[in-house]
């Protein structure tokens, strides 16, 4: 691969906006003059995560992580500088010349993460091509298409059978993969002796890809059931797959998902590829288990709105109901259920029904999640006597108790009156004493909650317990920033004898910036930092974008700042110096070499009155 070009680097650069970019990942909302949402790259509930559209950058005011569109599919789909460059170009319609591609569509294998995505991308590949070109596999595929499922989908999803013959370890035997690696892929058991043996065998393989789209476990369905196999067996958690953290289908579904301004949550992967097969293409699904907070924060990043769809049967509204409560206490989401017929699953009711009623389905079966948990409340009681009754109502009282809209309220109380048989002045009253209980009991725990932070509060990072910037690090902060923004300011610093920042970090990027000026006419941050390269530098640099400075500078600003630089930090830490040694004269009781010390240090006093700005 060949190196690409300044200039087409900077072509690529102009033709994105780095918020339509950041917008495939993270819902953004518009907050004065920039975009804000919820980080990619730590948990938070309250948004810190920015978007500079005017200067083209992103910064996150809570883990300190910022740059330009490229640093930030770096940083998140952990690829090589080139390979993001593509990645833009490829999203913004810039055509690049085929010698800047590299033949791999892969993930950057510089890094050991690296490395084990490419292990997984060449073992799907593996699986897919015997699923669909091989004699083996056939069984497998016949199954596929027995489920409904097209060649196409199979291909989209990339499908896979893993046999019994057991053929991965050959596989990357062959191509002298490392042992060590292999190890901690997940697709191998290894025994007492260090030997490793294939994970999986008849098995129809799912690969399950990550939020950048690249394959980081596997799920793998017995082909034929077995009394001693799971019936779906998935990889074990490694440095890659975090199955609390994953999504069935995300990486796919999130565009659809952006489009639609909405999600819908499925029970199962057939159910999710069975979906796509019918053109619902914002499907998405938890990895068996029950739905994770990590997971709710995922779908936070991209939508407001979610919908749950599980099966019909017993255990789906089981699985709903944890869901719905989950959801209430660690989300904000707009929620609805789709009520399937009971006993049906999404996948079973398209192939009874058909496409076009599975859609109009998922459309006309929602309902909100209060519905949906009073008719659980009552699937498991009769409610032919009064205390059973009397039980039923003091259930669905505290879910009541939140609802916010009277004209929703009413409606439910109406529908209890009916049901029940109650008065609805009662209902009323123990609604309002409920009410009351509840208000109580939360006046109660206030003075606890405000002894520690709130659980939903992020935690506090190594960005933010930085300690505060000192006057001489304040100056060359300030300094930097209006000579990389205002190029009277550069001349006029440039023009100063023997200028250099104190601080070796900002004196580099000054001197970086020196040579950007040479072949640059005006400063922008999101092309400087490409030009600084060093992470550590870039990020100083992104950190200088919020600086709050006002627009107009004035000459007595640079000549003050110019005053800390070069002349009162000098004698600061000489002054400093001075009295670290008068205390050890003090301590070794060397009067003529305390009285020497502070004469002088009385002159540096002086000098350092001088020199402040009037």
């Amino acid at each position: 691969m060949a190196k690409i070009p300044e200039d087409v680097i900077e072509t690529v650069r102009t033709a994105t906006n780095i918020a339509d970019v950041v917008g495939q990942y993270v819902q953004l909302k518009k907050s004065g003059k920039n975009l804000f949402g919820l980080c990619p790259f730590h948990e938070e509930r309250t948004p810190s995560f920015s978007v500079s559209e005017d200067k083209q950058i992103f910064h996150c005011f809570s883990c300190g992580r910022g740059g330009n569109v490229f640093k930030f599919l770096m940083e998140l789909e952990h690829v090589s500088f080139p390979e993001a460059v593509v990645k833009v170009a490829d999203f913004s319609h810039v055509d690049l010349a085929s010698e800047y591609r590299q033949e791999s569509t892969g993930p950057a294998v510089d890094s050991k993460t690296g490395q084990l995505l490419a292990l997984h991308e060449q073992a799907s590949k593996l699986y897919h091509h015997i699923l669909v070109n091989t004699e083996m596999g056939q069984p497998a595929l016949d199954y596929l298409h027995d489920r409904g499922l097209t060649d196409e989908t199979i291909e989209t999803y990339q499908l896979g059978f893993a046999p019994g013959q057991r053929l991965l370890k050959p596989f990357f035997e062959q191509r002298q993969s490392d042992y060590q690696l292999l190890r901690q892929t997940g697709l191998f058991i290894e025994n007492t002796d260090g030997e490793l043996r294939d994970r999986f065998t008849e098995r129809v393989m799912f690969p399950l890809r990550n939020a950048s789209g690249h394959v980081a476990a596997f799920s793998g369905r017995l082909l034929k059931t077995a009394p001693d196999q799971p019936k779906y067996l998935n990889s074990p958690e490694t440095s890659l797959f975090n199955k609390s953290r994953l999504l069935f289908n995300f990486d796919l579904a999130r565009p659809a998902i952006r489009q639609a301004g909405e999600v819908t949550l499925f029970e199962g992967y057939m159910d999710v590829i069975s979906a796509t097969q019918a053109g619902v293409l914002n499907g998405i699904a938890s990895m068996g288990t029950s739905l994770t907070t990590e997971q709710i924060y995922a779908i936070e990043r991209t939508t407001d709105r979610l919908n749950v769809c599980y099966d019909g049967d017993e255990p789906g509204q089981r699985a709903i109901d944890r869901a719905l409560r989950l959801l209430g206490e660690h989300s904000h989401l707009q929620l609805r259920v789709i009520q399937l017929p009971e006993g049906e699953d999404p996948d079973e009711y398209r192939k009874a029904h058909g496409d076009e009623a599975f859609r109009q389905m998922l459309e006309t079966a929602k309902e909100p999640p209060l519905q949906f948990q009073l008719r659980y409340l009552r699937r498991s009681q009769a409610l032919n006597t009064d205390s059973e009754r009397l039980a039923y109502v003091n259930q669905v009282m505290p879910l009541l108790a939140q609802v916010t809209e009277p004209v929703e309220l009413d409606l439910y109380l109406n529908q209890l009156t009916t049901e029940l048989g109650i008065d609805k002045a009662a209902l009323l009253a123990q609604l309002k004493q409920v009410q009351r209980d509840s208000a109580a009991q939360q006046e109660r725990q206030r003075p606890a909650q405000q002894q520690q932070p709130a659980p939903s509060e992020p935690v506090m990072t190594v960005h933010q317990q930085q300690r505060p910037l000192n006057r001489l690090e304040r100056a060359e902060r300030s300094l930097l920033y209006r000579c990389l923004h205002d190029r009277n300011v550069w001349t006029r610093v440039s023009d100063v004898p023997n200028f250099s920042f104190v601080h070796e970090d900002y004196q580099v990027i000054y001197t970086l910036a020196q040579g950007y000026f040479q072949t640059h006419q005006d400063y922008q941050a999101a092309q400087f930092t490409d030009f600084v390269q060093e992470d550590r530098l870039q990020q100083m640099v992104i950190d200088l974008e919020t600086t709050n400075m006002a627009a107009a500078v004035t000459p007595r600003e640079i000549d003050d700042y110019l005053a800390v630089i070069m002349d009162q930090a000098p004698v600061d830490a000489q002054l400093r110096q001075k009295k670290q040694q008068l205390a050890e004269a003090a301590r070794l009781g060397d009067a003529d070499q305390q009285r020497q010390l502070v004469v002088e240090i009385v002159q540096l006093e002086r000098q350092r009155q001088a020199n402040k700005p009037v």
